[in-house]
């Protein structure tokens, strides 16, 4: 039997981006394999390189050497529009800041996605993913009037309701106070859960972290550790 294609393989990826003092290393050389259905969390000091790490593996950000493959896809050498259209079907990504549409309501925020791929009851699903996410009775509001804790609600519920192969998460507890962090935590990790999804985690907390798999440690763009905690 065949053995089953990462849903996350990096090989020698390196990052460098210019400053006006000159070229800045952020990763190098770093190579993974995330295997379908785990939950993996990317650690560090601030600079380290974890974000940008994320950025890569989503294909958000393009490496300036090394391979990125995705749901056995290389998407490395992927165009814009390709990429957009491969990370609409497969990706779905919560950000600190929560990154909704200001002049949408929670339920087309949500919605989006699912219209995008063509899904013809996508408000009927939306709205579903709302209530899973302790929103249902806020669907009508727009970001303003919702907050910081229930903005990354509706955000979690958009990036899950395409039911994507891979959920990328990048310290997505951060803008929040503890208990709403706590709280934003337990739905992440439920809906990973049900969905049997592979999730790629930053975080600086560590009690976040302990709550997958494994942990990797990065340092000055490298990984420097990498530590099974529920096997």
């Amino acid at each position: 039997m065949p053995e089953p294609v990462p849903a996350i393989l990096l090989r020698d990826i390196s990052l460098t981006l210019t400053s006006a003092a000159g070229p800045v290393n952020i990763l190098s050389g770093v190579s993974l394999a995330v295997e379908p259905g785990e939950a993996v969390a990317l650690v560090g000091p601030s600079g380290s390189g974890k974000s940008s790490l994320l950025m890569v593996a989503a294909g958000l950000e393009a490496p300036t050497c090394g391979r990125a493959m995705v749901a056995g896809t290389d998407i490395t050498g992927l165009g814009e529009d390709a990429l957009a259209r491969f990370r609409r079907g497969t990706i779905g990504i919560v950000f600190q800041s929560f990154h909704l549409i200001p002049t949408m309501t929670a339920l087309e925020n949500v919605a989006v996605p699912l219209e995008l791929a063509g899904m013809r009851d996508a408000f009927e699903r939306a709205r579903a993913e709302l209530a899973t996410v302790g929103l249902a009775a806020r669907v009508d509001h727009y970001p303003a009037q919702l907050s910081g804790g229930e903005q990354q609600r509706v955000a979690l519920a958009r990036a899950t309701a395409p039911r994507p192969a891979v959920l990328f998460a990048d310290e997505p507890t951060g803008n929040l106070d503890t208990q709403t962090g706590a709280d934003v935590a337990e739905l992440l990790f439920a809906l990973q859960a049900r969905d049997r999804t592979t999730l790629f985690l930053v975080t600086h907390e560590e009690s976040l972290a302990r709550r997958c798999h494994r942990i990797l440690r990065m340092k000055d763009g490298r990984i420097v550790a990498d530590e099974r905690v529920n096997a």
